[in-house]
């Protein structure tokens, strides 16, 4: 297999997990899944991680990838949004948390240059995603489908038809994680 230069992080969005707290025990297994995970690809030759800037696993993604650039600057974070004005109805935390993620970010746009207007959007924003990068590392469980499962579904279809990594990390992995 060739090495995964670029590599889309994605998977539940915090409330899907049942997390509201910023001190939520799961955050911090979650979070060293993706890191042991990440650090593989890396050491194979990752330069970057897309993400579209969800909360929860996407936030918390960020935030591993913020914390690996310093044992691996060859590493980058780029955020794309789905459509302009992403994020700005969100509650001030929220929007806090936004904006760390476009400061530590080394690229930041949207697909789509316009505030929501249609669901025509987040395909656009699934197909773009898909296509910009060599496979996807999901936090996601097929035995507890979610917001991930669109994108997850799309991702097997590009699959079918070139070589497109998809690595779960799956509720057992991150029962695993917790052991360790």
């Amino acid at each position: 297999m060739e090495t995964i230069k670029t590599l889309l992080l994605t998977g539940y969005r915090s409330y899907e997990l049942g997390v509201f707290q910023e001190k939520d025990p799961k955050i911090t297994i979650i979070k060293k899944a993706i890191k042991n995970n990440l650090r593989q690809y890396t050491e194979a030759g990752l330069e970057w991680v897309i993400v579209g800037g969800n909360l929860g696993v996407e936030m918390w993604g960020a935030e591993v990838i913020s914390q690996l650039k310093l044992d691996y600057p060859q590493l980058h974070l780029g955020v794309v949004f789905p459509f302009a004005e992403f994020g700005e109805q969100w509650n001030e935390g929220n929007q806090e948390k936004l904006l760390r993620l476009k400061q530590e970010a080394d690229y930041v746009d949207s697909v789509s240059h316009k505030a929501y207007q249609n669901p025509q959007q987040l395909q656009n924003h699934t197909n773009f995603l898909l296509q910009h990068s060599d496979g996807l590392l999901a936090v996601f469980d097929p035995e507890f489908p979610g917001k991930p499962k669109y994108l997850l579904d799309a991702a097997y279809k590009v699959a079918q038809n070139n070589e497109y990594l998809i690595d779960l990390i799956t509720m057992d992995d991150l029962q695993n994680t917790f052991y360790e």
